[in-house]
């Protein structure tokens, strides 16, 4: 540690171990307070984010939006919901855009009124925040590192059961796993005979290759069970995350009685605008060839970095997402190492808060090659420092 920042801590200045003070990845405004520097500085491996950046019908896109700004946003978000709805082969009264899957989350609970709801930890930590904020009693079940942290399936089951809606990540977040399709089949229709409702997180979904991501989404089940919610985020794959764009899909009734809880407007014309390009029939072929190489970059540089870490003792688990969930042993702590990597200009995701998890736990982000170099030199030299 630099003398000017052993000055700070002892002045109090710092905010180390509070970099997560919102509940999520990619603060690095509360990183620059804590480890000096800019915000725009850092090198990001909290927030999961396409390194390719937005598609250039996106840009293009947002680049000639100007006069929309002039106008308030459609209400009903008519035009990217018919491309949507054509794109998924999903009916539109089946879908509801929101601003971020963050949003399609606090509308199914304002709308369903649950009054217990269930979490499959460890997980999205919006899941239990939101449902305490919205007066429901959180119970979970909590998945073991031996089988990757999935939560075994009769406590699962248990789960749907008990709770009037269950949140389930699938791949899930902070692990990157995913279920049995089969399980979670399974558990829609148990909340189905019990009444209650499961909620399906798919928002890391699209970083499947595509037809391993057709066999795994539950995404046509909501067709015939009216008691299933799949949500999605438009954010991570697309690398938009300014814009606050995802979407729900769920039986009408269930779409009706979210859209009667949202606020007007919540989605601003600049989203609707990336949202409608993304999925205009005429970037199809644009945007394809951009969810090829996406996939093609996530994978193999997902592979090498987990190959990586790997010699540096560093545990994994095998994740399908875009991200990796970590674990450095003892004497290391993911606080520790978040504060020498912060001091260096790298944030990465402490996971020591999740349920489930433990100190040396944290995430990583998956980015292009050079920046993945940069990642796994800095934490060698760290981890060489430490040893002298």
């Amino acid at each position: 540690m630099t003398k000017e920042l052993v000055s700070r801590l002892q002045k109090g200045e710092l905010n180390i171990g509070k970099i997560e003070q919102y509940g999520h990845g990619g603060d690095v405004w509360t990183a620059a307070k804590a480890f000096g520097g800019t915000a725009e500085s850092f090198l990001d491996y909290s927030a999961n984010i396409n390194p390719l950046g937005p598609p250039a019908c996106v840009i293009a896109a947002l680049q000639q939006s100007g006069e929309r700004l002039l106008h308030y946003p459609d209400p009903g978000h008519r035009k990217l919901k018919s491309f949507l709805a054509e794109r998924l082969s999903i009916d539109e009264k089946r879908l509801l855009i929101g601003n971020g899957a963050a949003e399609c989350m606090a509308l199914v609970l304002l709308a369903l009124k649950p009054r217990t709801v269930g979490i499959a930890s460890p997980c999205f930590s919006e899941y239990e925040l939101l449902s305490r904020q919205f007066d429901a009693q959180v119970v979970s079940m909590i998945g073991h590192a031996e089988q990757d942290y999935r939560v075994e399936l009769e406590r699962l089951f248990e789960l749907v059961t008990h709770a009037e809606l269950t949140f389930v990540g699938h791949p899930n977040n902070p692990t990157g796993v995913l279920y049995d399709p089969e399980v979670l089949m399974e558990a829609a229709s148990l909340a189905e005979a019990c009444g209650h409702t499961l909620v399906v997180d798919e928002a890391f979904i699209d970083f499947l290759d595509e037809d391993e991501a057709q066999s795994y989404s539950l995404i046509r089940l909501c067709e015939t069970n009216p008691h299933l919610v799949i949500l999605r985020s438009l954010t991570k794959f697309y690398a938009i995350p300014g814009l606050r764009l995802g979407y729900a899909a769920a039986h009408s009734g269930i779409i009706e009685g979210m859209r009667r809880k949202q606020v007007t407007w919540s989605v601003n014309a600049l989203a609707l605008a990336g949202g409608e390009a993304l999925f205009d029939p005429m970037n199809r072929a644009e945007v394809e060839a951009y969810e090829q190489r996406t996939r093609a970059l996530i994978g193999e540089e997902r592979q090498w970095l987990r190959a990586q870490l790997q010699e540096l003792g560093i545990s994994t688990w095998p994740s399908k997402a875009n991200f990796l969930l970590c674990r450095i042993e003892m004497p290391w702590t993911a606080a520790r190492l978040q504060r020498a990597l912060g001091e260096r200009g790298i944030l990465i995701r402490s996971c020591a808060m999740y349920e489930g998890l433990e100190d040396g736990h944290f995430r990583l982000a998956v980015k292009d090659r050079a920046s993945n170099e940069k990642l796994v030199q800095l934490l060698r030299n760290v981890l060489e420092q430490s040893m002298q």
